[in-house]
């Protein structure tokens, strides 16, 4: 069990509060220095069941420290504080996000933890084209706020409503009516489908493309320890075999 903790312990935050497992001192200085990784709550790929963080992403994650024998914390808080945490030097990096020009500012992407299709959803009855640019400024849109999908919506002109903070609130945005559009990871959006009792074929579903999501390592942090990316993409291979 002790083990366990040094190799793999985690932190819960949440925007409310910063509710840390109590660690004995000694514990700590035996694992310094430890890698800091935030994540999202962003079923099925990290969330908390019971009293343990889970997911496939977390799995691949922590399968792959693990084998490497790094001390790791994994940290769990929204989404732009994951994201700004590893700018300032809270963490040591985020996952799993997909890369862009704002993250390549301060990080550097591992290889693929997760390979997903996007998608765009609409009312079943809806004539709106996404790909049409009329109907891109017309329609409304919506992604998780904070997101590569929010930024794409905006660097790419359209009409972007709403700052929905989680998967969830996206979809309900989409149900009541607030959005006349939403752009999803499919896996997410049928999580959350499930959860309210609802099916993909109560929706119109245009794919998008296949995204690549990865582990957003601080350069600081891969400047001073240069083969730890090699390593760690190396073991991901493995990983994302054993943790399908």
């Amino acid at each position: 069990m002790r083990r366990r903790i040094f190799r793999g312990f985690w932190v819960l935050v949440t925007a409310l509060c910063a509710c840390a497992l109590t660690v004995p001192d000694q514990v700590l200085a035996q694992s310094s220095p430890v890698l800091r990784l935030a994540t999202q709550d962003l079923p099925p790929y990290q969330m908390i069941e019971g009293d343990e963080m889970t997911g496939v992403a977390v799995d691949r994650v922590r399968c792959a420290l693990d084998a490497m024998n790094v001390p790791y914390e994994l940290h769990m808080t929204v989404w732009a504080d994951a994201q700004l945490g590893t700018q300032t030097g809270r963490f040591d990096g985020f996952f799993v996000g997909s890369a862009n020009s704002a993250r390549a500012n301060y990080a550097v992407p591992s290889a693929s933890v997760v390979s997903e299709d996007l998608a765009w959803y609409l009312p079943l009855n809806s004539n709106i084209d996404p790909n049409d640019a009329g109907d891109a400024l017309s329609a409304r849109y919506s992604a998780k706020f904070a997101t590569s999908k929010w930024q794409f919506l905006h660097r790419n002109g359209y009409n972007v409503v709403m700052r929905p903070r989680d998967a969830e609130s996206l979809l309900n945005m989409l149900i009541v009516g607030d959005i006349d559009v939403a752009l999803e990871y499919e896996l997410i959006f049928a999580h959350f489908m499930e959860k309210r009792g609802l099916s993909e074929d109560q929706f119109r579903k245009i794919p998008f493309r296949r995204q690549d999501m990865s582990v957003h390592f601080a350069k600081r942090y891969t400047d001073a320890n240069p083969l730890f990316l090699k390593n760690f993409d190396n073991q991901m291979q493995r990983c994302i075999a054993e943790f399908p």
